[in-house]
């Protein structure tokens, strides 16, 4: 089964990193990615998606972007309980 995913959108805030007790580092950030089509009002509807980055990744991603940046981020999908 293949299971990628691959989003473009603006960070609504700044990248959150946090350490785990053995020092592995997590960032966890939300992306607001537009659709691409308009409602009925001629508007675009954003999806508001939660993400976690892990390791040496979560350090750079945290240094080098910021609230409203354009990314691109590729990953595996998965919902959390």
């Amino acid at each position: 089964m293949i299971n990628r995913v691959v989003l473009t959108g603006r960070l609504t805030k700044d990248v959150e990193v946090r350490y785990t007790q053995s020092g592995v580092a997590v960032g966890s950030f939300n992306l607001a990615v537009q659709r691409p089509f308009k409602d009925a009002n001629g508007e675009r509807e954003s999806d508001f998606i939660n993400a976690v980055i892990w390791r040496k990744a979560a350090e750079n991603f945290a240094n080098f972007t910021g609230k409203g940046a354009l990314v691109a981020i590729e990953g595996r999908l998965q919902t959390r309980n």
